[in-house]
Order: C-alpha cells, then structure tokens, then sequence
C-alpha cells in the first residue's frame, strides 16, 4: 500500500509539472489595445470599407471640415504649430488666428481645416488715416502691389487740337495679368541649374555654387520665415513679396536676415551651403498661393 501510494503521489506531481509547462508553451491570446482616446485622423482617411473619417476619436466634427480640399485652407498635420504653418503658407501667425478666430493659438487638432488666405474684403495690413508722410517699408511690403508703372501719361494726339488720347494700359509682363505676378523677378545664385522643377520628386530649381556664394532675393519682399526648423530644407529663408507669392531658399551656410526685416531684389541674403543636403546647393521655390509652380515660368532667360 505504501509503494502504490508512493507511486499515485508521484504521479500526481508529474502531472502538475506536465499541465505547467503545457500553460507556459500554450499559444496566448492577442495583447488587448490600449485606447487613450486622444489621436485624431486626418479628413479623407478612410476605414476597411468605410466612408472618409471626419470626425476625431470623440465624433465631434473637425473644425472647418467643410472647407477641406479648398483652395485657401490648410489641413492640420502632426506636428505642426499655428507658428510652422504661417511659415509654410507665408502668411503671419497672427492673421490665421484671427481668420480662424482661434481662442487659444497653441490648441489645434490633427485634421482641423484652418483659412490662410485673407477672407474676401480681408487685409493683412491695418488701415490707417489718410496721410501726407510716405509709408513705412513694412507697410509697403506688406500691402498688395499695384502696377503703378502699368499706365502711360496722357500725351496730346497727332494732329488733334487741345485734345489727348486716353490712358493706355500696358499688359504687365509675367505669366498671367495680374499685377501681384510683375515682380521682375531675377535669378537668386549665379551658379548652373543641377535640377530643374518636378511636382513630384522637387518643388523648385536647385542651384549648384561654392560655400560662401552669395544668395539674392529674387524680388521685393519682407522675411517671414529665417531658421532651420523646417526639416529637409536646413538653413532656411522665405520671403513673402505680396498676398500671392512667396519664395524659399533652403540649404544655406548663413543667414543674414531676420524675420520681420523688408529686403530688396537682388540683395545678399545668405551665403550658399549644404545644411541638410548633400552637397553645396541652393533650393529655391517659388510659392504662388501656398502651391510650388515651376520657376522657370517667371525667371528671365539666361
């Protein structure tokens, strides 16, 4: 009796230790899914099967979901700042608050649809009372520009007493007949073109120099953007000329601009480098209403 119940004992132990190493290698359930409930996805995302996302993980719509797609209006992005988009579209921080009568700058949601384009009537400027002094520069940058040189003086017609011929209105040079578009753009570096404009693949002309070459302003303009917070462009400037375009210039050595200051065409506003490129080069764009267009429609010939 005592062997047998030797023998039960042992078995049951063994049969302990088989069931624990059967639990231990057993193939376990999937690890269960934390929802914290705050990631929001951007408008036009779609589920399996489902119709676009438009709402963010609450079901609250997104801010301004039916502008989204609009030419004007800017979907919000992982990690973008109130401050990063006024620097891609060229416009101040401040104006797309107030456009957007945003309560809190530092509070926007991924896929939230935000206006950076004045609203029709709108100016980025404040009016003030009509006065005999000349404008400061600021001003005068930042206002649209009128095609003043577009209208010729009235001259007395051939042959025709005490009478004129009436105003004759040039068509402005550039690639359509707007007056924001005569800019009498100019090239940014001497240096070779080493790739040209692709929608795709680059948004610009890239521009071959030497470290230290001198970068130009490729128009009038005001700094809105002087830094390298921006990756993929290094050091980087842009420049707003008017309400429709603004030009980059990526890549540089040196900056020496700061944001806010009102330069010239043809000013030195960098010395070429390769600050997050692989060689020395400048990027340059030209944005017309926040979309890159193809530089060689507006640079004169060489």
């Amino acid at each position: 009796m005592q062997g047998f119940g030797n023998r039960s004992l042992f078995a049951g132990i063994t049969l302990a230790v088989v069931l624990v190493i059967a639990g231990c290698s057993a193939p376990r359930g999937p690890a269960p899914v934390e929802d914290r409930g705050t990631m929001t996805r951007a408008p036009g995302a779609t589920t399996p099967g489902g119709p676009p996302i438009t709402t963010d993980a609450s079901g609250k719509p997104l801010l301004g979901i039916e502008n989204y797609g609009k030419p004007g209006y800017y979907s919000v992005r992982p990690g973008d700042s109130i401050r990063r988009i006024g620097s891609e579209t060229g416009q101040r921080w401040q104006d797309i608050v107030r456009w957007n009568n945003l309560d809190n700058p530092d509070l926007i949601e991924v896929g939230q649809v935000l206006r950076v384009i004045p609203p029709t009537g709108a100016s980025t400027v404040v009016a003030t009372a009509p006065s005999t002094s000349a404008p400061s520069s600021t001003e005068a940058t930042t206002k649209p520009v009128t095609p003043q040189a577009s209208v010729t003086p009235t001259v007395p017609a051939s042959g025709a007493s005490g009478t004129t011929k009436p105003p004759v209105t040039a068509s402005p040079s550039g690639p359509s007949s707007s007056g924001d578009d005569d800019l009498g753009w100019i090239w940014p570096a001497s240096g070779s073109l080493i790739a040209g404009f692709d929608e795709a693949k680059n948004k610009g002309y890239d521009i071959s120099g030497k470290a230290g070459d001198p970068v130009l302003a490729a128009a009038d303009g005001r700094v809105v953007y002087a830094g390298a917070g921006l990756r993929g462009y290094g050091n980087l400037i842009i420049l707003k000329h008017n309400n429709t375009y603004l030009t980059a210039y990526a890549h540089n050595q040196t900056l020496l601009v700061k944001e806010d200051q009102s330069v010239q065409k043809g000013q030195k506003i960098a010395e070429m480098g390769n600050s997050d490129a692989d060689r020395v080069k400048l990027h340059f764009e030209i944005r017309r209403q926040g979309k890159p267009v193809d530089p060689s429609r507006y640079l004169p010939n060489r």
